[in-house]
């Protein structure tokens, strides 16, 4: 079929022909002075002009003006439906809340701006090369979030509104960078359980469990159809998405109760309100967000980063967020603490023992709820501030005795026949639940830097009377989760496998998430007796015994790269008192000591079908490079500058030195 440039490009009509080429502009006049005249920066004259030029009255060019940065992604229609899709639920309906804070604002007599960088899926690049820009995105996000809010100069303070998984840590990093400004973190909110089927995180095993029969072709596609049941928000398990909005909450940056509020919905819009009145307030009583994020409010994110059970992931984002606020940066010592003092508390997806949806948790009481029974354990610090203006003490106390925690309790129990204390449960009720503390970090001759497990997700069954997992078998090592996912698929795993996943950290594929396998040991009937490790990062809804963040990686040299097939390996995870070890101990036909087994790992050369992924981008290798002289995964991923610029120097100098 010949196809001519008229069929592409299709006259106009006539009237399209009818070409403007002068406009009258904008009536009335700026609201100029002698003194903004002589004394302003041009930028800010011309600014003025601009946003007549965009709509707004002259009249009302004062207002201090808000700017409020949001995750949207794709495009609707003036009825709300699809012209253009965005790459998850997550942010599909933030538009919905920047409305209604823009709308409140401008009540206010203020001004808003507002400015849009989107977010990629994890779910979605999950065994694709998109997974390889998924961590390193979140730098990106983060500063190109800070150059938005610094090329707003005449701005007075900022709302991000955001989700997912890289969308609002990236948020956050950026507002805790603002010290000197008031700003505020509206949380997008979570997705809705379909009335039957499976949650967002079980569906993405359905390859998997179809691979191995233990699924239909039927089921599989009947499920997978509705398995994100509403249009907006974030998954339903208490993943990366939901985590990091507990732990904004949890900091102090986003209203009370605002974690996980049911997308779309009046409470949830009403929400994006109450964060614009917030922010207005901070703004005229001068409350910056160096005042709410500090050293006692880090903590406290910590500790209930720690009663959730939440995603490891946070382990990534709360160090960059510390350092993004020029706070201590929790070491691994500090997430120890933490985890020892603080019993997990909330019963939900991914976790368990019962595995309610997060909506549920959002009606029991969500994160102040929580943080009630974390206060009667003396384990928060109550005089920190917050973005009511009020120390998180005084918020509880409202919380306690508040029409709103009463309501929500009721419509949990009105709507899905739940008694809230079976979702948040106080200290004594989760011991005899046998809810054990979120995450334990093994060392050992493997991993002599340390490595994370969320014990906590260990499945009860192989776990003894004291608590302790033990799994000492031979390894099955892949050097790419692709070769891994093949095996699972391929019937090559089977009961009783120790599987070694390297050439993952940041050096080989940017950190990548290996969720497909996780999913699948979670979901396939042998696969809670199979134990992963992984120089990699986990998906917040990854469950059972799987061993991450390995150090040092593969690639910067770690022992987990010199790993064979038929290596004899010893894991051993204390749930009660989180410790544990991860050895190589020789082989069945000779099996050695830890000591002399790191002495032989020494030794011995990297496994040679390690090396950075072949399609790995030239962008996520210099993010890999720049974090790994920063300090690396433990200390966030993030980009130290002032340590980056030295050791550019030292290399120049050296260079240098080559030449002469």
């Amino acid at each position: 079929m010949n196809y001519s440039i008229d069929d592409l490009l299709q006259t106009p009509t006539d009237e399209m022909y009818k070409i403007k080429t002068a406009a009258p502009g904008a009536e009335g006049s700026l609201p100029l002075t002698d003194q903004m005249l002589r004394s302003s920066p041009s930028g800010d004259l011309f600014g003025l002009s601009q946003n007549v030029g965009m709509g707004w009255k002259p009249d009302q060019l004062l207002g201090k003006e808000v700017l409020l940065l949001s995750t949207q992604g794709g495009m609707k229609d003036h009825t709300g439906q699809p012209v253009a899709l965005g790459y998850h639920t997550g942010h599909w309906e933030v538009d919905l809340l920047m409305r209604e804070a823009a709308m409140e604002v401008t009540k206010a007599k203020g001004m808003p701006f507002a400015a849009y960088v989107s977010d990629p899926c994890d779910g979605r690049t999950q065994g694709t090369d998109g997974m390889f820009d998924s961590f390193p995105y979140r730098n990106d996000a983060a500063i190109v979030y800070r150059r938005l809010i610094r090329s707003l100069p005449t701005r007075k303070a900022v709302i991000g509104i955001a989700t997912c998984d890289k969308g609002l840590p990236a948020m956050l990093l950026a507002l805790c960078s603002m010290h000197e400004l008031p700003t505020i973190l509206v949380p997008g909110g979570v997705t809705l359980p379909p009335l039957f089927g499976e949650d967002a995180g079980k569906i993405q095993t359905i390859g998997a469990r179809y691979s191995n029969n233990e699924l239909s072709l039927k089921e599989a596609s009947e499920l997978g159809c509705r398995a994100c049941a509403t249009s907006g928000g974030g998954c339903q398990f208490l993943g990366t998405a939901a985590t990091a909005q507990v732990v904004s909450e949890a900091l102090g940056l986003s209203v009370p109760h605002a974690a996980l509020a049911p997308s779309g919905q009046e409470i949830w819009k009403e929400m994006a309100r109450q964060s614009a009145r917030a922010i207005i307030h901070m703004e005229n009583t001068g409350i910056k967000t160096k005042h709410i994020v500090t050293d006692a409010s880090i903590r406290n994110a910590m500790v209930v980063h720690a009663a959730f059970g939440g995603s490891t992931n946070l382990l990534l984002h709360i160090p960059a967020i510390a350092h993004a606020a020029k706070c201590k940066v929790p070491t691994v010592e500090d997430w120890i603490q933490v985890n020892r003092e603080t019993p997990r508390l909330v019963s939900v997806l991914p976790n368990g023992p019962d595995y309610h949806p997060t909506i549920r948790a959002y009606l029991a009481g969500g994160v102040p709820e929580v943080m009630l029974h974390l206060r009667d354990l003396d384990l928060l610090d109550l005089n920190v501030l917050t973005v009511t203006g009020k120390s998180l003490g005084e918020n509880l106390d409202w919380w306690e005795k508040s029409e709103r925690r009463e309501k929500m309790k009721q419509r949990l129990i009105e709507a899905d026949g739940i008694n809230p204390e079976e979702v948040i449960m106080n200290p004594s009720q989760a011991k005899a639940r046998g809810m054990s503390s979120t995450i334990t970090f093994p060392i050992g001759n493997i991993a002599p830097e340390g490595a994370i497990i969320k014990s906590t997700s260990i499945d009860p069954d192989v776990i003894d009377e004291k608590g302790i997992y033990y799994h000492k078998n031979t390894a099955k090592v892949f050097s790419s989760e692709r070769a891994a996912i093949a095996a699972i698929k391929n019937n090559m795993i089977q009961k009783g496998d120790i599987m070694v996943v390297s050439g993952c950290g940041p050096l080989g594929t940017g950190m990548e998430e290996t969720y497909q396998l996780t999913s699948a040991l979670k979901h396939l009937s042998y696969g809670k007796y199979v134990t992963l490790i992984t120089d990699a990062r986990f998906s917040g809804v990854s469950t059972g015994a799987c061993i991450g963040h390995v150090g040092p990686e593969a690639l910067a040299g770690g022992p987990i790269g010199k790993l064979r097939d038929g290596d004899l390996i010893e894991i051993q995870i204390d749930t009660v008192n989180l410790e544990g070890h991860l050895h190589f101990l020789g082989s069945i036909e000779s099996e050695l000591t830890p000591t002399n087994g790191a002495i032989v790992l020494e030794q011995r050369t990297k496994n040679g079908d390690i090396r950075p992924a072949p399609n790995l981008p030239d962008d996520t290798r210099l993010w890999a490079a720049l974090q790994h002289v920063s300090g690396g995964t433990w200390k966030g991923s993030v980009y130290d500058v002032d340590r980056i610029i030295e050791v550019l120097k030292a290399g120049e100098e050296a260079l240098a030195k080559q030449h002469n």
